[in-house]
């Protein structure tokens, strides 16, 4: 196999290709992302990259890459540089990618990590979502919208190369000591606003599941959208208790005030879909993934919260990106060279 992997400056992306290298089926695992992996890694060739670029295609022409994993979406506009700044980041450069993609005929699979947000959350929800609930009248604004925009421009893929391997992996809110996502630091709060009068519904995926399942679905053909989640679901209130912290109800209509004064003060990004999840929660249907995938989870939702709470560490800060051209300048140059190959 020969692997791009996109979004590796994240904790995911930089522990998924420490994972694929030790797989002997890797022959060439290359890393496109605008910072550096936040982990020091033995055989991936990193390359300071903008997938809004055209030249995405060339770098797959030049490496002869038969497999793309796409990391590469962004949950929070300040990460980005704002909201603007993060629709290009996460829209457009799916839509490069997944154009490249139709051009490269040596293309075997496309692994896309999603997620559940694309289905919103209101008070007409459905106790469980199934994979087809989601569309452009649920998913609101935001992320959410971004993740099901970039979800239609791979499914676009997929219909002119049929026979190329899709996987969408719609995984539910990632919690774990590593992951600095809105929800975990939400939770590192020394008191946690809440909504007065609502307890939302939600589960949670621990950090290291999401490494198994993505590593599973590069090595093996799961073709198709699979809802990634444990069965069992948690409540809010419980969820507090469990972390044993101290609930600040506010009145719903103050709630996104709240959030937006967190976000200003620099606590914690909380976006409007976000408020909206913790007003209303979302529970998927996790049976599709557990029959294709198996019963590869090893934490519940309540299990990876309790792991979150014993191993709980702050998250190191991300160094500015950069400039990058000219080190994609000199990779083309010398793709014609026959360079990479295993342990280049």
């Amino acid at each position: 196999m020969r692997v791009l992997l996109t979004g590796v400056s994240s904790w995911l992306g930089s522990r998924l290709a420490r994972r694929l290298e030790a797989r002997e089926e890797v022959e060439y695992l290359l890393a496109l992302d605008l910072l550096p992996p936040r982990e020091e890694l033995e055989r991936t060739e990193f390359l300071r990259f903008d997938l809004r670029s055209p030249l995405v295609y060339r770098i797959l022409e030049g490496a002869r890459v038969d497999t793309v994993v796409h990391l590469g979406l962004m949950a929070t506009p300040r990460r980005a540089g704002g909201r603007e700044e993060l629709k290009e980041r996460n829209v457009i450069a799916t839509m490069q990618l997944a154009a490249a993609c139709q051009r490269h005929l040596p293309l075997r699979k496309l692994v896309m990590r999603s997620t559940t947000a694309v289905y919103g959350s209101s008070p007409r929800d459905p106790a469980l979502f199934a994979e087809e609930a989601a569309g452009r009248g649920r998913a609101g604004e935001g992320y959410a919208r971004d993740a099901l925009e970039a979800e239609e421009y791979v499914a676009a893929l997929g219909r002119r190369r049929p026979e190329v391997c899709l996987t969408v992996l719609r995984f539910a809110n990632f919690i774990g000591a590593s992951i600095d996502s809105a929800l975990s630091l939400y939770f590192s709060l020394p008191v946690v606003p809440t909504a007065f009068g609502f307890d939302p519904r939600f589960q949670l995926v621990h950090e290291e599941d999401a490494l198994e399942v993505l590593e599973k679905a590069v090595l093996e053909d799961h073709p198709g959208v699979f809802n990634v989640a444990p069965e069992d679901i948690l409540y809010l209130s419980k969820a507090l208790r469990i972390l044993r912290k101290i609930p600040l109800p506010v009145l719903p209509p103050l709630a996104s005030a709240a959030a937006s004064l967190l976000g200003r003060l620099g606590v914690v990004d909380i976006s409007p879909e976000q408020v909206a999840f913790l007003l209303w929660g979302r529970v998927v249907d996790p049976g599709k993934f557990l029959r294709e995938f198996g019963r590869i989870l090893r934490y519940s939702s309540e299990g990876a919260l309790r792991d979150f709470a014993a191993r709980r560490a702050a998250s190191p800060a991300e160094p500015r990106a950069p400039a990058w051209e000219e080190e994609v300048r000199r990779f083309l140059a010398r793709l014609s060279g026959g360079s990479l190959g295993r342990g280049a």
